[in-house]
């Protein structure tokens, strides 16, 4: 009798990681929060990171910042190494469920008020978070960021050149459906490509450590509650715009959106908002040119911090 031959099981690929960073987990408002750390002196700085990424987004710009700041960068509940329990309903994944997951980090590591920064869907939860907890908040940072009911959900209908794959995200079940198993071809070979403007910024290691955490089952989840509440949000989050508006100072980064993220901020916030315009850069900044998304940060934080 011949022994039968079996191909050995593939390990899963390890997580990325750089020198400057410890990984730790917190378990925090009901869920499991990754996230790593960097620098042991300064203001604390809170990195939220956009779709489709992760941490993983700022591990070049990281280094930059952790020179002066103590810094943090987390995974969202659903996004990356962090929880995304399918026991869990859709509403746990929505723009007000990661606000709080926020402030309960924040108070979990004992940070004291931080300077946060977020990028692209991650406004409303990072918006509502700096509005509902202003004593977690040094400073407002937004990237490439909108926020319902400020015009972002117009960048859902397609019949005046929304993007479809919003649709598709929002959508309960559908990216399950349509995207696993082919997560690196939507990443690698479309959403990168599509929004991003300096050539070679997005390595194929890259691709390879957002598509291991975007197959993991339930990869999409926080994605999808994100959209979700983007299509669903705007009345609440004007009506928060008023109720509470943002004391902290507040800083817009644009790139490829233009004076999108800066329009947005100045209607929300309804005070000066400092702006900064980087050209020749597309919409994931912080992977395209950490360098100069770190010259915009650190004069703003160290005018904060000087107050």
């Amino acid at each position: 009798m011949s022994a039968s031959l079996t191909t050995p099981a593939t390990d899963p690929a390890p997580p990325a990681s750089i020198p400057e960073v410890t990984h730790h987990h917190a378990e925090v408002n009901g869920t499991t929060l990754h996230h790593v750390r960097a620098g042991a002196v300064g203001s604390a700085v809170l990195l939220v990171h956009g779709f489709p990424e992760t941490w993983w987004a700022f591990h070049r710009l990281i280094p930059l910042l952790a020179q002066h700041h103590r810094v943090i960068a987390v995974d969202l509940r659903g996004f990356g190494d962090s929880g995304n329990d399918d026991d869990d309903g859709p509403d746990a994944y929505d723009s007000a469920t990661s606000a709080e997951d926020l402030h309960a980090l924040v108070e979990h590591l004992g940070l004291g008020p931080v300077h946060v920064v977020g990028q692209d869907i991650s406004g409303a939860a990072v918006f509502r978070f700096a509005s509902r907890h202003r004593a977690d908040v040094l400073s407002f940072t937004g990237i490439e960021m909108g926020l319902a009911g400020f015009g972002l959900e117009r960048l859902a209908d397609v019949t005046r050149g929304g993007a479809w794959h919003i649709g598709v995200l929002a959508a309960p079940g559908i990216p399950e459906m349509l995207l696993a198993g082919r997560e690196r071809e939507f990443l690698g070979d479309f959403v990168f490509p599509a929004m991003t403007a300096v050539p070679g910024s997005v390595t194929d290691a890259d691709v390879a450590e957002f598509t291991r955490t975007y197959s993991r089952p339930g990869g999409f989840r926080g994605a999808s509650g994100l959209y979700r509440s983007m299509l669903a949000e705007g009345a609440e989050i004007t009506a928060l715009a008023a109720a509470h508006p943002l004391t902290a100072p507040v800083l817009a980064v644009g790139a490829g959106g233009g004076g999108f993220t800066e329009a947005t901020l100045s209607a929300a916030v309804g005070v000066g908002v400092r702006s900064v315009l980087l050209e020749g850069v597309g919409h994931y900044a912080a992977v395209e040119a950490p360098g100069e998304v770190a010259a915009a940060l650190l004069p703003f934080f160290r005018d904060v911090d000087a107050r």
